[in-house]
């Protein structure tokens, strides 16, 4: 794999910002009698897996804490990792509008300079914690742009997320970006609204990986989620592990996982 690290000066964020993208090296058919499976790049390009950092970190975290460019590799997929700040991926109350940046310019600057298949069939989303939940959110508001998403231990029932919360410094961080809290049931921002209304859509829908570690302080969060969903018909793959918190080996391990799972088309 290539990595390439692509900075440039953002117009919706007003400022500089940096994408982290792997892309897959083809290789050409070896001659002789060697049996290496020849790769290429696809005419379209390649298939993508858009991947969304926590909200402690940055577009670098997936690089350095994980072996998802291994992973990758061996599906000749690319992956685009951007930074979007501890915004959860939303235009913010008091902020940037993280989500017309995701879902408009990053598509078309990633698309513009590096060789990524447009088509939706090729397209994915994942993320773990902060980025579970912009993972679902995009997915779920925007289906026709990806065939599937992944949530790694997400913030997925957002709103029983933030009424848990209660430090006032913490409180105050949330209203930066959301604003009102108590508006946030059956909004945009909440991917249980957003998760009923694609299901009573003629609208595609995304299938949907969700995990999350049943030590982990957003167990209950992907609980209830997953409980909600159960009741829709839409296609979602969902696994808990005992003895396992908000932590990096789980999310590696079940990164492996998610990309295996992916419909990829080879």
């Amino acid at each position: 794999m290539s990595l390439l690290n692509y900075n440039y000066s953002s117009r919706v964020l007003e400022m500089d910002t940096e994408i982290n993208i792997m892309l897959p090296e083809p290789l050409p058919r070896p001659e002789g009698g060697d049996e290496r499976v020849e790769r290429r790049m696809p005419s379209d390009g390649f298939p993508t897996l858009y991947l969304l950092h926590g909200l402690t970190e940055d577009s670098t975290a997936w690089i350095r804490k994980s072996s998802v460019e291994r992973y990758a590799a061996a599906k000749n997929l690319a992956v685009v990792m951007p930074d979007a700040d501890a915004s959860f991926y939303s235009d913010m109350a008091c902020g940037k509008d993280y989500f017309e940046f995701l879902n408009g310019e990053l598509l078309d600057v990633a698309r513009k300079y590096f060789p990524l298949s447009d088509r939706r069939e090729d397209n994915f989303v994942a993320g773990l914690s902060m980025g579970g939940y912009g993972a679902f959110k995009w997915a779920l508001r925007e289906p026709e742009k990806f065939a599937a998403a992944a949530s790694l231990s997400g913030s997925l029932d957002i709103a029983r997320v933030v009424e848990n919360v209660e430090d006032p410094e913490e409180r105050k961080k949330l209203e930066w970006v959301f604003g009102d809290l108590e508006s946030i049931k059956g909004s945009k921002a909440d991917p249980v609204h957003l998760a009923r209304e694609l299901a009573n859509s003629d609208k595609p829908r995304p299938k949907l990986f969700q995990c999350c570690g049943k030590d982990d302080f957003l167990y209950e969060p992907n609980v209830s989620f997953k409980m909600i969903v159960d009741e829709l018909p839409l296609e979602l793959n969902y696994s808990e592990e005992e003895g396992t918190g908000h932590e990096w080996d789980y999310w590696d391990r079940m990164i492996q996982q998610v990309i295996k799972w992916l419909p990829l088309n080879q």
